[in-house]
């Protein structure tokens, strides 16, 4: 099945308000991300070794539960419209976030934060139905601009939650965020166009639709892992890091965080510009050096003890960053077809959801095993792993032929 696309004026409108909703959702959404361990610990309910646990599925649990059903939700959105699981997923996490508002007891939440990770998938169907809305060769734009609006969220989220929970609870921090999801899902609702969902002949799906081949569908997935896994290590690990490394403040080392995101919100967007009328070959060639760049800036962030040093690569890592995972999202989207977006890009987020689990473990690891002087290579691996990944695709051209098939995924 495929749904008919807006031309012209009637576009850039819809796209807006997506963006929006988008940025605002995933703000809502992190507001609570830095103070669960806090809650926890404020509620007297838990030892130090079980607070660690329930602090790890806090985080941990949404992500594994998104992970498995995600593609479910992007198959039911290929085959009902995209529009309707978008408006589920922001009224699952509307609700959700309403009754951990109410909810006292440690494990009455961790089963709703399951629940929510369940339910939501809100990025892959946004992805999904922006498809609808834009041609193939807008596709890289699409995915750069919705990164953005993720990596917004992701700002802002947090310095507004930790505002609500000094000055009020953490229930008002997850009553409001239920409250902006909520106006978020009308907005979608009431702003944004439905998109009739066409009937395809199974024939003419076969005959007429271009499928991705196996290996490269598997190489993409497979890229997003790696560049997923490499942005979240650090996660664990960067605060002692820059403490001990740097011998920098508080407010420094929130300086230095933050750094990489604004180098990704400002580049993601000219990188999907650059990107939107190439082949997928050009597109490829370019992916690869840029994750051989992220190698030597992450290596700077391994070696240097200069603030101004570490702040730059981390600025130039954003900017990289910005060109890596929606370029990834953009090739899977563009060579699928019509009615499989939903199901690939909902595999896509099960692959990035993987990689943060992947990285974010790692790093925890790694600060058992490594002095912190070098908890960054790792890193620096895993990134010259994604490089020569990339370049092993680009050196079988084949792969990345386009060929009929009825099934992306069909690896015969």
């Amino acid at each position: 099945m495929t749904e008919r696309r807006l031309h012209g004026k009637n576009v850039r409108h819809p796209l807006l308000w997506l963006f929006i909703v988008q940025m605002l959702s995933m703000g809502a959404m992190e507001m609570s991300a830095p103070f669960w361990a806090l809650h926890f610990k404020a509620t007297g309910q838990l030892s130090a070794h079980w607070l660690a646990i329930a602090s790890g599925v806090a985080y941990a649990g949404p992500m594994v539960m998104a992970m498995c059903f995600t593609p479910l939700w992007g198959r039911l959105g290929d085959r009902y419209g995209h529009k309707p699981m978008l408006l589920r997923a922001l009224f699952a996490l509307a609700l959700t976030q309403l009754c951990i508002a109410w909810l006292n007891d440690t494990f009455s939440i961790l089963v709703m934060r399951l629940v929510q990770g369940g339910l939501a998938g809100f990025i892959a169907a946004s992805q999904a139905y922006g498809t609808t809305l834009v041609n193939r060769e807008g596709r890289s734009a699409l995915m750069a601009k919705l990164q953005v609006a993720t990596a917004m969220g992701s700002m802002i989220g947090p310095l507004l939650g930790g505002i609500i929970f000094d000055f009020y609870s953490f229930a008002w921090l997850n009553l409001i965020a239920a409250l902006i999801c909520f106006g978020c899902a009308l907005a979608a609702w009431w702003l944004l166009p439905a998109t009739q969902v066409k009937k395809v002949s199974k024939s003419s799906e076969a005959t007429t639709e271009v499928s991705l081949p196996f290996a490269a569908f598997f190489g993409l997935l497979l890229g997003i892992v790696l560049v997923q896994a490499g942005k979240m290590m650090p996660q664990a690990f960067f605060g002692i890091f820059a403490e001990q490394t740097l011998h920098a403040s508080a407010t420094v080392v929130g300086l230095c965080y933050g750094a990489v995101a604004v180098g990704l919100c400002v580049a993601a967007p000219i990188w999907g510009k650059r990107f939107a009328h190439q082949s997928q070959s050009q597109v490829l060639q370019q992916v690869e050096w840029i994750t051989w760049v992220c190698v030597l800036v992450v290596m700077a962030q391994a070696m240097s003890s200069n603030i101004v040093i570490f702040i730059v690569a981390r600025v130039v890592w954003g900017i990289c960053l910005g060109a890596l995972l929606p370029v990834f999202y953009s090739l899977l989207s563009k060579a699928a077809a019509d009615h499989q977006q939903g199901h690939v890009l909902g595999l896509g987020n099960s692959a990035a959801k993987a990689g943060a689990l992947i990285g974010i473990g790692v790093g925890a690891v790694t600060m058992i095993w490594l002095p912190v002087a070098y908890l960054f290579w790792p890193v620096v691996v895993t990134y010259g792993v994604a490089a020569l990944g990339i370049r092993l695709l680009r050196l079988k051209p084949q792969v990345f032929s386009p060929t009929p098939s009825a099934s992306l995924t069909n690896p015969s």
